[in-house]
């Protein structure tokens, strides 16, 4: 009977998944997707790689169509990750939705063993602990992290199997396979050393060496180290500077490390939304009150470290950026380059595990509490639908829009050239749009490349940035983005086709973009003084399945 309720219930929880991801499926091009960090540049990335040539390519190799082949191969990332080869061998809305759907299955099953076994064991709270793993499996998570996050739940199953018992061949399936669907700097590094650290508070609390769980972690993390082969010899084997060695982040004062420990607390993460703020936080407030009031610090204990855990990752990370590092920073450079903040990605796992141990407290305060508890997963789990991708950015261009095809290819026919013989930029609009389409960009959104490069670029863009602080500090202090920033347009670069702006005192260093090969500008506006800047206006691009006017302007 038990096993029967089981299976109906995740049979529930798989009809719930399906429809949430069935938009992704049913519209594919025409789906709404997020932008920021996905359609402006991983989506464009793969595709790149995989029509460069370079899927195999050495850990010296470059990318010859991102600034003049002076992007690095291992940029990209290794070829023994699945979702390179999804977007390899698939348009890039099937890989999409594949990926997605991978990524919330594991999530589902991940979360879900973990309570079961180890966290609220116990038939009864079978409710709670398929509730709340769908919960986990529905949150917006940064598509391109893949199970970096989401993954976290199965491997801390895995773990916990192999601390408690000695594990089974299932749990090391279980970490060998995780690192082909994960980055280490994107989630597991600080799930890796966490776990050391669990390893190294049992043996200080006399629970012996247990070699098995230390061995468990040395595997995944040789695993993650064979996979990620290309990031392990760009650490260790240091070329020319990058752009990574301008990066400064402790700048903030203290009130303002404040605010944003606050920030992240309330409200999370654009990288790790956990969307936690409306019911998961009050139950939790709730669940401690219920702890202090009837002093269950010791029955609950794994309840209060998770409560006290996850203020302490969002202190971490808001006074990560505290200008009181800078004495540090400045001896130990990597403390700029790596971004420790993202311990901070350990709280998808556990803010819904602690959610969890939060209602099953409530629940058994009386009858009343109990059904209260399960409304509350309802409700969260109805409010995580909202946040489906379809809904939260139906406002922006849908795919098909965003990439424009059909009118990228017309203006490459305009061009009539080879897009290998020329180099074109982009205003008003993300280079990885050019970039999906074939064009050969000067301007590129990507997380390391030449520092010598940058400074290059930059002459393009001085006057510019003289005139406007807030780009300037983008550009010089991080610079991921190499974009033709202007000092009126600002960090504004998805300007749609119905906008009525113009550019009016555009000032760009023309002489050095022919320098580096650039012959032509799409620009979402209109320049009006085109010719100081010695461009010329050669023809206007409209489409009805574009998100983009383009005002194409060739160097005289």
């Amino acid at each position: 009977m038990a096993i029967k309720k089981e299976r109906r219930y995740i049979l529930f929880a798989f009809i719930v998944l399906a429809v949430y991801l069935s938009p992704l499926f049913i519209l594919q091009e025409n789906a709404h997707i997020r932008v920021h960090d996905n359609l402006d540049s991983n989506l464009a990335w793969y595709k790149v790689l995989a029509r460069s040539g370079e899927m195999f390519g050495g850990v010296n190799g470059v990318i010859p169509q991102i600034i003049n082949g002076q992007l690095s191969r291992n940029a990209f990332g290794t070829e023994y990750s699945l979702i390179v080869w999804l977007y390899a061998l698939f348009p890039t809305m099937i890989a999409y939705g594949l990926s997605q759907t991978i990524t919330r299955i594991a999530a589902f099953v991940g979360m879900y063993l973990l309570l079961k076994k180890h966290l609220l064991p116990g038939e009864r709270w079978l409710p709670l602990q398929i509730g709340s793993a769908l919960a986990f499996a529905l949150t917006p998570f940064w598509p391109s992290g893949m199970l970096s996050t989401l993954g976290i739940p199965l491997a801390l199953w895995a773990f916990l199997n192999i601390r408690n018992d000695g594990g089974t061949w299932k749990d090391y399936l279980v970490l060998t396979l995780l690192p082909l669907y994960a980055s280490i700097v994107l989630g597991f590094f600080f799930f890796l050393s966490a776990m050391g650290i669990f390893w190294l508070t049992d043996f200080l609390r006399g629970k012996g060496w247990n070699l098995r769980f230390l061995f468990s972690i040395a595997y995944m993390s040789f695993i993650f180290m064979i996979v990620e082969y290309r990031l392990v010899f760009s650490f260790l084997y240091k070329g020319e500077p990058n752009s990574r060695d301008e990066y400064f982040h402790a700048q903030l004062p203290f009130w303002s490390a404040v605010r944003l420990f606050v920030k992240n607390y309330l409200l999370g993460h654009t990288h790790v939304m956990t969307v936690h703020s409306l019911f998961i936080l009050p139950a939790t407030f709730i669940a401690i009150y219920l702890v202090y009031s009837k002093r269950l610090w010791k029955q609950e204990k794994w309840f209060v470290f998770l409560f006290g855990l996850n203020l302490v990752l969002s202190l971490w990370y808001a006074f990560w950026f505290y200008e009181g590092w800078l004495p540090l920073t400045k001896r130990f450079h990597f403390m700029d380059t790596f971004n420790f903040a993202r311990y901070h990605f350990l709280r998808p796992l556990v803010i819904y595990t602690s959610f969890a141990l939060a209602l099953k407290i409530i629940s058994l305060q009386g009858i009343s509490w109990a059904k209260m508890a399960k409304w509350v997963i309802v409700m969260q789990i109805l409010f995580l639908g909202l946040f489906n991708d379809e809904i939260i950015y139906r406002q922006k261009p849908n795919v098909k829009e965003f990439f424009a095809e059909e009118m990228f290819h017309e203006i490459k026919n305009h061009i009539g050239l080879k897009q290998e013989e020329y180099r074109i930029a982009s205003i008003g609009i993300h280079p990885a749009i050019s970039q999906y389409n074939g064009f050969y960009t000067l301007d590129t959104y990507n997380n390391f490349y030449p520092l010598s490069y940058k400074h290059q670029f930059r002459k393009i863009i001085e006057k510019e940035l003289a005139e406007n602080k807030t780009i300037r500090n983008y550009f010089d202090q991080w610079g991921g983005r190499c974009y033709i920033f202007t000092a009126q347009l600002g960090k504004r670069y998805m300007i749609k086709k119905d906008s009525k702006r113009h550019l009016k005192k555009l000032q760009l260093n023309t002489d050095v973009f022919k320098e580096m090969g650039g012959r032509y500008i799409f620009s979402a506006i209109p320049i009006d003084n085109a010719a100081e800047n010695s461009i010329k206006l050669d023809k206007i691009f409209e489409s009805k399945t574009s998100a983009w006017k383009i005002y194409l302007y060739k160097t005289l």
